[in-house]
């Protein structure tokens, strides 16, 4: 597994609404792009910092993980992304490794990246996303 760079980091929100105009209005980044993955229960907001991304994840419903991330711990940095030139390889070879995976298979993503996150329990408890880079194809 190669990394090529920070894919994004994921934020929790309780609401885009309240939590764009900070980016924009304040730290002077457009948003770009608010998709809603419904399989995840999130809406996401994302801004552009050098070839890294900021994703906002607002819940959708109440029984969404990230809904249960701000029940628990409150808004903030939810999990950080690496971007890698096969998700399913890299999540292999993470299993190989012996670290405890959340995705055993890439699934379908915000922006139609392949994604897969490793386990916090093998990650120093910090939540991995891997995204394929869909320009290494």
């Amino acid at each position: 597994m190669q990394i090529s760079h920070i894919e994004h980091i994921g934020i929790a929100v309780k609401s885009l609404e309240d939590a764009i105009p900070y980016y924009e209005n304040i730290l002077g980044l457009k948003c770009y792009a608010t998709e809603v993955v419904a399989d995840q229960k999130v809406k996401t907001a994302f801004f552009m910092v050098g070839q890294t991304k900021i994703e906002l994840l607002e819940p959708t419903d109440e029984t969404s993980t990230i809904a249960g991330f701000i029940e628990k711990k409150g808004e903030g940095i939810h999990h950080i992304a690496f971007c890698v030139d096969n998700a399913a390889n890299a999540l292999n070879e993470m299993a190989e490794k012996g670290v405890a995976l959340i995705d055993k298979a890439p699934r379908a993503g915000a922006e139609g990246l392949q994604i897969g996150f490793l386990h916090p329990k093998s990650t120093g408890k910090v939540l991995t996303e891997l995204c394929e880079n869909p320009n290494k194809k």
